[in-house]
């Protein structure tokens, strides 16, 4: 059999097509993101501070773990954590009840562990201060998703757009260099023209609002935090939950 012509980077392969075809990849980016609002952001950064990837999937009064059977094993495994509550909460922040959102869209963590051969552990998303942090989430439509897994070049536009907007970038240290640089004023040379590059600048195109309706999503999402932290079984994992809420200065409000 012939030999296939494989051998170059496929990521090459594609930034070379699209230059080709003309296609501006940042800026196709950049018209199709959709943000957290700051507003948003600053009251309420993190949706679920319990959660994180990997951690246990329970039933509603954290009693118990549900798990998986493999039908071809009938091997049975305790069910972890995904990227649901991830969903949940940008899709949240954007103005959608839980567990909605609308079709062939993707929530896109900006930052974790850059790896290309998916094969380190995402200790940032492992991480309840960033795994439902929204200023850590852009949406994206689905077919874009493989860019911000897997361009580096596309990584690091859009952490430098959310510092422009939040001014916040991850501070974990497995990320340092990379958060030292985008704190410097650092900007990418395909930094798209429409996203902001100083303090004062707009916003990117693509915010969303703080409505009324997000208000009493946030309002609604204190809430619950606050009964989990009272009421929950004992899987709740409290003392991690109060270490994020801390961290991010979260105040829940009075008890209603």
């Amino acid at each position: 059999m012939a030999k296939r012509d494989l051998d170059g980077d496929g990521l090459v392969v594609f930034r070379n097509a699209c230059s080709e075809a003309e296609v501006d990849i940042p800026a196709l980016i950049a018209g199709c993101c959709r943000w957290v609002s700051p507003e948003t952001f600053r009251s309420l950064p993190v949706w679920y501070p319990e959660a994180f990837r990997g951690g246990p999937v329970c039933n509603a009064t954290w009693t118990r773990q549900y798990t998986n059977t493999q039908r071809s094993t009938g091997r049975t495994t305790p069910k972890t954590e995904p990227n649901i509550k991830a969903g949940w909460a940008l899709w949240q922040a954007l103005g959608y009840s839980r567990g909605s959102n609308p079709p062939n869209w993707t929530v896109c963590h900006l930052w974790g562990i850059d790896d290309p051969k998916f094969q380190l552990t995402n200790s940032i998303v492992q991480n309840g201060r960033y795994y439902t942090c929204v200023a850590n989430m852009v949406a994206l439509p689905t077919p874009l998703k493989a860019l911000t897994d897997s361009d580096p070049e596309i990584k690091r536009i859009l952490r430098v757009c959310a510092y422009r907007l939040y001014g916040w970038v991850c501070d974990d240290p497995a990320v340092r260099e990379q958060a030292d640089q985008v704190r410097s004023g650092f900007i990418p040379p395909t930094y798209p023209r429409a996203w902001p590059r100083k303090d004062g600048d707009p916003p990117p195109p693509g915010v969303i609002a703080c409505s009324p309706d997000i208000r009493r999503l946030i309002k609604k999402r204190k809430d619950e935090i606050r009964q989990e932290l009272n009421d929950a079984g004992p899987l709740y994992p409290r003392d991690a939950a109060r270490d994020v809420l801390s961290f991010w200065n979260i105040d829940l409000g009075p008890t209603p």
